[in-house]
Parts: C-alpha cells; sequence; structure tokens
C-alpha cells in the first residue's frame, strides 16, 4: 500500500485493471485499452472544510469499490503501482 494521505475531501484510489480482452475472445492491444472507470479506495482525506471552519467527514471510506468520471482526478505512480487522487465530488457512485 503506498503511504501518501490525501488531504481534506481527496481520496487515493487504485485503479482497476483494464480489459485485456473483450467478450468475444478478440485481443485488446494496449493502444486501443480505455481507460478504466473503476476502482478501489486505498486511502481518504480527513474531510471537507467549510467557510465556518466546520469539516465534514467524506461518505466513502477505504476499501469502497468506486465508479468515477473518465477525465476525474490525477494519476500518479508510487512504488511502480499506479493511483489516481481524485475530489469525492468526482466519484459518481460506490459498486457493492
Amino acid at each position: 500500500m503506498a503511504k501518501v494521505k490525501p488531504l481534506a475531501d481527496r481520496v487515493l484510489v487504485e485503479a482497476a485493471a483494464a480489459e485485456e480482452t473483450t467478450k468475444g475472445g478478440l485481443f485488446i492491444p494496449d493502444t486501443a485499452k480505455e481507460k478504466p472507470q473503476r476502482g478501489t479506495i486505498i486511502a481518504v482525506g480527513t474531510g471537507r472544510v467549510a467557510d465556518d471552519g466546520k469539516v465534514t467527514p467524506l461518505t466513502v471510506k477505504v476499501g469502497d469499490n468506486i465508479l468515477y468520471g473518465k477525465y476525474s482526478g490525477t494519476e500518479l505512480t508510487l512504488e511502480g503501482k499506479d493511483y489516481m487522487i481524485m475530489r469525492e465530488s468526482d466519484i459518481y457512485a460506490v459498486l457493492n
């Protein structure tokens, strides 16, 4: 696990692996693979700070599988693994 602590309302997400084959069994080359839009939360910040200084805790937690926007967050590589850091508002849904 990466030793990163997101600040405020940000979360650290390990993106799911891109699909290697189609449902029909065809191989997808690296140039045609789409960026995954789902992942697992690895770390969360302390919460959103309101104008009055009160902290609102995040509604997501470590271990949640999530769905996020195609162009959400910032990609980063830590210890050879690819992660994304994004705001909680970039998360569309928690998957069960």
